[in-house]
């Protein structure tokens, strides 16, 4: 059927027109596409942009600061850790399905369909025309295509379009509508693991995607993406299917206070403190530093040592989060401590890999949201601890002497076991 067709995509530039709002641009049957309205290239009045009222009313701070993952994911057992776990799940759980109204088209062939270096939605109109369509298309221009001699179903060939513009359509067969976008809604389901669930969410986050929606009765996440991220999660789907392992961090995280504010923490007296080769190894970022450690310098030990140093010590954050292997996972501080805290907007980035002989490398970042203060790579054994010391509290914003944030993360496994059972829903 598809002898002799072949499609190919030549990008153009993108050209935005009209900022702050997005108009939907409605073509009838025949018509041809106006330049105006395909690119939304209308004038903005700037009587209708609303101000910010520093008055609004707003959501009480308890209702805001609800957040349903909060008993799962904001403690740890330090005193009782498995370094190496399995989590049952089914892999025939996974299911990505696409939300809102999409009825099926018209069923008819394609003979020949061609047309070069066209605007996706102007080659669909063109398409359309033939059945009777209208078209909207709600964010154009989309990407410049060419095509040439293409057959098949009327369905096919709109999904060759589609996806080679990277853009999604839905179609309403009641008003014979089809509506282009370069975003859609998805629900994925995952399998009835919440350590999976979890894990997913902190992949999500860690790829900038926000604007998510947990499910916790039928396990399922539902967001917005583009073409693009719509790929990248089901590549994580399909990857995690054949390489079902995690690694885990448990982390806390607390700021310092030293009584010798004019020398600050002395770190070397941890080498005398603890016997030689507690402190495996240690490497400098552009701020702080990043040591591994054995387990005789664990989150209890670490403060004991720092309070026979007369330092306090304040608690910010404590929690875990969880990567697939190879992929980036994040941890929000915010989330797992005190809001008005100085680090609340601390963000904890890792990208993990599981390697021969049970090493572990880590690509660790510490972001807020003024930026990245520093990036780390550490391999280290499975059983050992890592710690960043050394984060000046300045960078939070505060100017008190020689105070620091210390990062403890302990790695963990966590292997998936593929069974068709029933899952009961544990942690």
């Amino acid at each position: 059927m598809w002898k002799n067709s072949f499609l190919y995509i030549s990008f153009s530039a993108l050209v935005l027109m009209m900022a702050g709002c997005h108009r939907q641009s409605e073509f009838g049957n025949g018509d041809t596409l106006p330049e105006a309205a395909a690119y939304g290239a209308e004038p903005l009045d700037l009587d209708f942009v609303m101000q910010h009222d520093p008055n609004l009313v707003k959501t009480t701070k308890g209702a805001a600061e609800l957040d349903l993952e909060t008993p799962l994911r904001c403690s740890v057992n330090w005193n009782r850790q498995e370094m190496i776990s399995a989590v049952p799940y089914n892999a025939a759980a996974f299911n990505l399905s696409r939300n809102g109204l999409n009825d099926m088209l018209p069923r008819y062939e394609v003979n020949g369909f061609s047309f070069k270096s066209m605007n996706a939605e102007k080659a669909l109109l063109k398409l359309d025309k033939e059945a009777g369509i209208k078209l909207i298309a709600k964010d154009p221009p989309y990407a410049s295509i060419s095509g040439e001699n293409l057959r098949g179903e009327f369905s096919e060939v709109v999904n060759m379009i589609t996806d080679a513009a990277e853009i999604f359509y839905s179609y309403d067969a009641e008003r014979k509508l089809m509506r282009l976008s370069r975003r859609a809604n998805f629900t994925l389901y995952v399998p009835h693991s919440r350590q999976i669930m979890l894990a997913l969410l902190d992949v999500l986050r860690g790829s900038g995607i926000t604007n998510i929606v947990s499910d916790w009765s039928d396990y399922s996440i539902t967001f917005t993406a583009d073409y693009e991220t719509k790929k990248k999660i089901m590549d994580l789907v399909e990857y995690f299917k054949s390489n079902p392992l995690l690694v885990a961090y448990d982390v806390s995280v607390f700021r310092v206070y030293p009584v010798d504010q004019e020398n600050g923490i002395n770190w070397q007296m941890a080498l005398e403190t603890f016997d030689f080769s507690t402190v495996n190894t240690a490497q400098a970022g552009v701020i702080g530093r990043v040591l591994s450690t054995s387990n005789d310098l664990n989150i209890n030990s670490l403060k004991q040592f720092l309070g026979s140093q007369q330092t306090a010590i304040v608690p910010v954050a404590e929690g875990r989060f969880s990567v697939p292997n190879l992929w980036f996972s994040r941890f929000d501080a915010g989330k797992c401590g005190s809001k008005e805290a100085i680090e609340a907007d601390l963000s904890i980035l890792a990208k993990a890999s599981f390697e021969k002989n049970n090493w572990i490398f880590s690509n660790i970042s510490l972001d807020t949201t003024q930026g990245e203060i520093a990036q780390y790579n550490v391999r280290s054994k499975l059983g050992q601890n890592l710690m960043i010391i050394g984060l000046p509290n300045e960078v939070f914003g505060t100017k008190a002497p020689k105070s620091e944030t210390v990062v403890f993360m302990v790695p963990r496994i966590v292997r998936g076991v593929k069974t068709t059972k029933h899952i009961q829903n544990t942690l």
